[in-house]
């Protein structure tokens, strides 16, 4: 099972990412709770944890909306 972090989601944009991590605290405080989602869901996807298939879907869509505002700066 393939790890969903950033840089492996957006590999052209490692710069920039490391650079948002260092610089901006909304876009450092963003990146933590998403790599903390994403980890999370890996132990779900890879059995390690077990939860109920409302609650994967759930932190599966919130990732996916952190995901979203951090590519939006990103993209800035």
């Amino acid at each position: 099972m393939e790890k969903h972090n950033l840089i492996n989601e957006f590999p052209e944009f490692r710069e920039k990412i490391h650079d948002l991590k260092m610089q901006n605290a909304h876009f450092k405080k963003l990146f933590d709770e998403y790599e903390v989602l994403e980890n999370e869901i890996y132990k779900i996807n890879t059995e390690q944890i077990n939860v109920t298939d409302e609650y994967a879907h759930y932190l599966k869509a919130k990732m996916l909306h952190l995901k979203d505002e951090l590519f939006s700066l990103i993209k800035e």
